[in-house]
């Protein structure tokens, strides 16, 4: 089966009653886990993005102290898997600012994990690589907020 274009399905939901919808939604919701995800965030965290950037930076911390450090194969594999699990947050918030601010908290987490990432070369590019990203998504935020965040970029790089 081809997926339709955006464009006709947006055509095609205008046409449905409001009970249809609900329950198109809710199948969505049934299928993947994402999707479930989503409709939650659109729902019932979309008006408060402050908790939701608090809620994520709770599951991160979480994340962290589950991590395995028996080796670095493991740690590089955990560490990948919570990168994963922030785009996806990031995705669903679709505001770069916290998108920027997630990927600042894992930098610091990261920079202070123990055992030390930059004894791994995979680690440390993984890391020079999110620095990179955070410095491109900040040029094309407000300039308030790209002062706030370089100085915590900066804050970061100097420790």
């Amino acid at each position: 089966m081809k997926a339709e274009r955006l464009s006709n399905i947006k055509k095609e939901l205008q046409h449905q009653s409001k009970d249809e919808l609900l329950q198109l939604c809710l199948r969505l919701g049934r299928f993947k886990k994402e999707n479930k995800e989503l409709l939650t965030y659109l729902l019932f965290e979309a008006h408060d993005e402050d908790g939701y950037v608090a809620s994520i930076i709770k599951t991160l911390d979480e994340d962290f102290e589950a991590i395995n450090t028996a080796s670095y194969f493991y740690i590089k594999k955990s560490i990948r898997k919570i990168l994963r699990q922030i785009r996806t947050y990031s995705r669903y918030s679709n505001s770069k600012a916290t998108e920027v601010e997630l990927l600042l908290y894992f930098c610091k987490k990261l920079k202070d994990f123990k055992p030390n990432i930059f004894r791994n070369k995979a680690l440390s590019n993984l890391y020079d690589r999110q620095i990179v990203a955070i410095k491109k998504k900040i040029t094309a935020l407000h300039d308030d907020l790209q002062h706030d965040y370089l100085l915590e970029l900066e804050e970061l790089l100097v420790n």
